[in-house]
């Protein structure tokens, strides 16, 4: 039996230093060619009936980028929380995955207006997991857990315990050939289909997606029970 429209699908967005290389421009151009790719698949998802995304946005590990560079993605993630702040669209759910230190105040006290604003009649929550790591984040749920007095852990006290309480991801897609998880949802991708594509996510648009979802609905998911 085919699979239906996924739940919710994870990207791991690759490939924006290197498009830009090929154009023979500054990196950070290639980081805001994919925000217009994120835009585009927030978009198509509204209209595929997607109910969850989670985009992999800035890891744990990306701080040792050039100054340079981490200090130009995050005046483009300022100035994507202002968009969606000023847009309100009320299809459009936000929430944020990863540790807060060490984002700045003025990023966090936009994140957290982002997530504060109600959205009762949501059709799609977007999952934007900035300074994310998956050790990191399971690691935090269980000196959670330890915290608060377990002593015994079960595998659904640490899924009760990470970040947020979505979904595992039906789907995860990863741009530009690459073809590993790299700290990503190590928890959560458990039974996860993965979609590996040598299409740079700038150039991830409608047509790619829909290639992505089409790939996904002929597989047969088994859990692991036959």
């Amino acid at each position: 039996m085919q699979n239906k429209i996924p739940l919710h699908i994870a990207f791991i967005m690759d490939g924006n230093g290197r498009w830009a290389d090929k154009k023979h421009l500054p990196k950070i151009k290639g980081h805001e060619e994919g925000a217009r790719s994120v835009e585009t698949i927030i978009n198509e998802s509204l209209k595929a009936g997607i109910k969850y995304i989670t985009f992999y946005a800035f890891s744990t590990e990306n701080w040792s980028r050039p100054k340079l560079e981490v200090s130009a993605l995050m005046k483009l993630l300022s100035n994507t929380l202002d968009k969606f702040l000023k847009d309100d669209n009320p299809d459009i759910k936000i929430i944020f995955s990863g540790r807060r230190e060490p984002l700045s105040k003025s990023i966090l006290a936009k994140m957290d207006k982002a997530a504060a604003m109600p959205k009762p009649k949501a059709k799609l929550t977007v999952n934007l997991a900035i300074n994310y790591g998956a050790r990191q984040e399971i690691t935090d749920a269980v000196n959670t857990l330890i915290q608060n007095g377990k002593t015994e852990i079960t595998p659904q006290d640490i899924s009760a315990a990470l970040y947020n309480d979505l979904p595992d991801p039906d789907l995860i897609i990863r741009t530009s050939g690459e073809q590993r998880l790299s700290n990503f949802l190590l928890w959560q991708a458990a039974y996860s289909e993965f979609y590996f594509t040598p299409v740079l996510w700038p150039d991830f648009k409608q047509e790619q997606f829909l290639t992505a979802i089409k790939e996904y609905m002929h597989r047969q998911r088994r859990f692991g029970g036959r």
